[in-house]
């Protein structure tokens, strides 16, 4: 496919007949018949072929003489373009030369309308040109493919010389204002957690950095009000709820989300908390130390009396049991009398039997 011999006349009996191992040639099978034929045929076939290779490499050195020529002409075509607006690219005008202030002042109402007739009338030429250039027959040769190639470079670096001039220069964002006060600022639009540690008595931020992002791309400031981080290029700076101590911070990246860890203990607070949590850590620390020296000094003895068992006696159990089975039938075989002094009679009660 694309070889330019497959448009010779008499080409496939050529084939056939040279390649005689050859079963399949461009997806058709080749018969016993039509080998027998191109073997009769070869000598006509060849003398045939081979003209007709000659006449391709003239036509093809002829191919490459106008397209180089062709190249050369374009070459000539932008130098002299060149040489026409100047060494740098810009025109020139004289100074001395001096208009009436009536014609400068038609000059400068018309420049703007002439600079946008100009420009349009560009527009249609490069596009016409895009035409002609694209509905343009061309053989399938190296030349004609050398010479789309250039024409597609060429119209890609107009779009970016285009694209440039269109290019606003962004203004620096304002991170502090003129008063001094410092701004919230999330440029590179990151994850973040603020978070005030009471116990540890610091402010830890938790800034959500991309995971596989390198560290020397990422820069921290710490400011005794405010924490700034540059993530390439693009600030992220935060307002402080408290003032901190920079000189303490640390700032750290872990290792299983790339997230950046900024530990920031604050001012003041921390010394005041340490001498008023001091005083009754020692005070319990020094009550616990007398009441130990107090024990070594006292010297305590265990008390061990033969007499008091701390198990029980089996052999006594069932003896107590029957002593006091004994003592209950006794006590109530007693009946009190009337002639008791502390016999109460009450007719409520009914007679005991």
């Amino acid at each position: 496919m694309g070889n330019p011999c497959a448009d010779f006349d008499g080409y496939r009996q050529f084939v056939v007949a040279t390649l005689q191992q050859l079963r399949w040639l461009d997806g058709k099978e080749i018969e016993r018949s039509e080998r027998i034929q191109a073997l009769q045929d070869f000598l006509v076939v060849e003398q045939q072929v081979r003209e007709q290779e000659k006449a391709y490499c003239l036509r093809r050195a002829k191919d490459k003489e106008e397209a180089q020529r062709k190249l050369q002409e374009e070459e000539n075509k932008g130098e002299k373009q060149g040489s026409l607006t100047g060494f740098d690219g810009r025109w020139y005008a004289d100074i001395s030369a001096t208009l009436p202030s009536s014609e400068e002042n038609k000059d400068h109402i018309q420049a703007p309308e002439i600079q946008e007739g100009e420009c349009k009338r560009k527009k249609l030429d490069k596009s016409e040109d895009d035409l002609e250039f694209w509905n343009k027959p061309s053989l399938y040769t190296p030349e004609s493919r050398l010479e789309t190639l250039r024409h597609v470079e060429k119209q890609r670096k107009e779009q970016e010389k285009l694209s440039e001039k269109k290019k606003k220069v962004k203004p620096p964002r304002m991170l502090i204002t003129e008063d001094g006060r410092a701004l919230n600022v999330n440029e590179p639009k990151l994850d973040f957690s603020l978070k005030d540690d009471e116990k540890h008595n610091r402010i830890i931020l938790d800034l959500a950095v991309y995971r596989y992002m390198d560290t020397s791309l990422i820069d921290v400031d710490v400011q005794p009000t405010y924490v700034r981080v540059m993530v390439k290029g693009k600030p992220f700076q935060l307002v402080l709820p408290a003032e901190v101590r920079p000189d303490s911070s640390s700032a750290k990246r872990s290792q299983t989300t790339g997230h950046l860890v900024v530990c920031m203990p604050k001012v003041g607070e921390v010394i005041t908390g340490c001498q008023r949590t001091s005083k009754p850590v020692q005070s319990t620390l020094d009550s616990s130390r007398e009441q130990t020296n107090k024990r070594s000094q006292q010297m305590e003895r265990l008390e061990i009396d033969p007499s008091k068992h701390s198990f029980p006696d089996v052999a006594n159990i069932v003896q107590e049991k029957k002593h006091t089975r004994r003592t209950v039938r006794a006590e109530s075989k007693i009946v009190p009398s009337k002639e008791d002094p502390d016999f109460e009679d009450n007719p409520e009660v009914p007679p005991l039997i």
